[in-house]
């Protein structure tokens, strides 16, 4: 049922990044459970219900070991198959190319950019590839934007969602301006006059909006651990807390993105199936009345 002057989403992804999983269940840094932070994750994902797709931006294995990449596999499909969920899996700058094509994604091993174009009834999400093999910082070169253009030549029914690692956005963490996304002019002049309605990123292990080209921006938080940004910013550091996903959902004339954090507490107590089936009995003026600031 339609309520305001929105009507429903049409389409729900959920946004998750940076899960960094390590072989044999070892501790990132010997401090962080990242098997155990991502599993956590994915519990909470679940209680959606549905999804179109989980989109992972990034990071997915901390040293690219095969292991690592089929434990994110075993932890992620069946999650995404109880949910009708598509996946969609965007190479980090932690990945490893190679073993991420042959032992996640089941392609030929090699040192291509790993992208993807994924439609969801109309929707069609553009996975990019903005990592330099070798190296943290980001780029995506001319051949990889050529391929883009082409891709976004044709417009798709209900627009295009673009995913990649690197956010084409500034942090106020020095040390993310210095792995940042190389060559970002070239980015915006591919997409300019496209049908791109957001873009969503990972890398920063903190959430973070903003707009690029003109578009909606959205960067997920890590499943693994976490920025605490309350310190000052050469001081910020790692943290086990605070982990969150991204619920993107897609309007016809908007494109919002939800920061759902893991740790819950107790709820309820206010609205109920029955509290809705009786707002359903009202008519919209009705609503309203009930809503009054004058109502006891």
């Amino acid at each position: 049922m339609q309520y305001g002057q929105h009507a429903p989403a049409s389409r729900t992804i959920v946004h998750i990044s940076d899960t960094h999983l390590l072989a044999a269940g070892a501790r990132l840094y010997d401090r962080y459970d990242t098997q155990a932070g991502l599993e956590r994750m994915l519990r909470r994902v679940e209680l959606l219900g549905s999804a179109d797709a989980l989109v992972f931006t990034g990071d997915l294995t901390d040293l690219g070991e095969p292991d690592a990449y089929a434990a994110v596999e075993r932890a992620v499909r069946p999650v995404a198959e109880r949910l009708g969920a598509r996946v969609v899996w965007v190479a980090g700058n932690h990945d490893e190319r190679p073993e991420m094509r042959r032992d996640l994604l089941g392609l030929e091993a090699s040192e291509a950019p790993i992208t993807s174009v994924t439609d969801l009834d109309g929707l069609r999400i553009v996975a990019l590839d903005s990592t330099v093999p070798g190296w943290h910082h980001g780029a995506i070169d001319a051949e990889q934007l050529a391929w883009l253009t082409d891709v976004l030549r044709e417009p798709a029914p209900l627009g295009t969602i673009l995913a990649l690692h690197h956010p084409p956005l500034p942090s106020h963490l020095p040390v993310f301006d210095i792995l940042e996304l190389q060559g970002q002019d070239a980015l915006a002049a591919a997409i300019a006059g496209s049908d791109v309605r957001a873009i969503l990123a990972g890398h920063l292990h903190y959430a973070m909006s903003g707009v690029f080209a003109g578009l909606p921006t959205f960067v997920a938080s890590a499943s693994c651990y976490t920025m605490d940004l309350a310190a000052p910013a050469r001081s910020v550091n790692g943290m086990d807390a605070g982990q969150s996903f991204h619920l993107v959902q897609v309007f016809d004339d908007v494109v919002t993105a939800s920061v759902v954090p893991v740790d819950s507490a107790d709820a309820g107590g206010i609205f109920s199936e029955e509290w809705y089936a009786r707002l359903d009995a009202m008519t919209p003026a009705e609503r309203l009345e009930f809503f009054s600031r004058k109502r006891p």
